[in-house]
């Protein structure tokens, strides 16, 4: 019988992921401007948004509060330990690697599919999706600012699945969840710094998101937020390179084939 009881490991589990949104956020945001190293110019953040930074800082506040509690309840409903992991017996190195992978993979698929979907079928896209592409300019704060439907199904229900499938205990969900928020804050920041190793070690970096918040990129890169296996699979990859601006930073170039599409 599942415990209603909650535990530190449970708390830890649900408040680590929003401790690190911010500072890794504020990480960026303390960097300055570092306009050699932009996708985009400083003031587009202000200029062509349609969401004030005030809204999105409140949007994204609701939508961690939000999963604060859905994630707590998920912990008691399955008493703290998901699929069958054992709290008493602390998981070793190789488990928690296997679970990690399983996790990114079903989030990745689930993500996949639902971004696709929601691209394109009107409604969603006009009533739900449309929220999040409000910010053309993409910024660190800003990546998990959507529609409340939106956010639980993306973010409480698709970080759910990968958790519960994967058999993570809520102490290692907590550090899965919180690498996830980096990762999705990374991808929004707008910066192609060197040596960042998301950038590294993963081919869906912050350019290739970026590419898809632009008008030209809406029907191409999905995949979100871990690797771009089902662009590639099924189609929707954009290929693009980064040229240098002669004002300082980079612009994105897309493969004119898909561009005109």
């Amino acid at each position: 019988m599942a415990s209603l009881g909650i535990s530190y490991d449970m708390v830890l589990g649900s408040l680590m992921p929003v401790v690190v949104y911010w500072v890794y956020g504020g990480m960026y945001m303390v960097l300055g401007s570092c306009d050699n190293y932009r996708l985009h110019p400083k003031e587009d953040e202000d200029e062509k948004n349609f969401a004030s930074k005030e809204t999105v800082i409140k949007g994204v506040l609701w939508q961690q509060f939000r999963q604060f509690i859905a994630t707590n309840l998920l912990y008691m409903m399955t008493g703290g330990s998901h699929g069958g992991a054992s709290s008493a017996q602390p998981p070793s190195l190789t488990v928690i690697a296997r679970q990690f992978v399983v996790a990114m993979l079903v989030f990745d698929t689930y993500q996949y599919f639902l971004h696709r979907y929601l691209h394109h079928n009107k409604f969603l896209y006009r009533h739900l999706h449309s929220k999040h592409h409000r910010l053309v300019v993409p910024y660190p704060f800003g990546a998990i600012y959507s529609h409340p439907i939106e956010g639980f199904l993306f973010d409480i229900l698709g970080g759910s699945l990968a958790i519960f499938l994967s058999g993570m205990s809520p102490a290692t969900s907590a550090f899965f969840s919180s690498f996830a928020a980096m990762k999705s804050v990374d991808d929004h920041c707008g910066l192609m710094l060197p040596g960042n190793p998301f950038h590294i070690f993963f081919e869906n970096n912050t350019a290739y998101h970026d590419l898809h918040h632009q008008l030209y990129g809406g029907k191409y890169n999905f995949s979100q937020p871990f690797f771009a296996m089902w662009d590639r699979i099924l189609g929707t990859h954009m290929p693009y390179s980064l040229e240098k601006r002669e004002e300082g930073g980079f612009e994105l170039q897309p493969a004119k084939e898909c561009k005109n599409d």
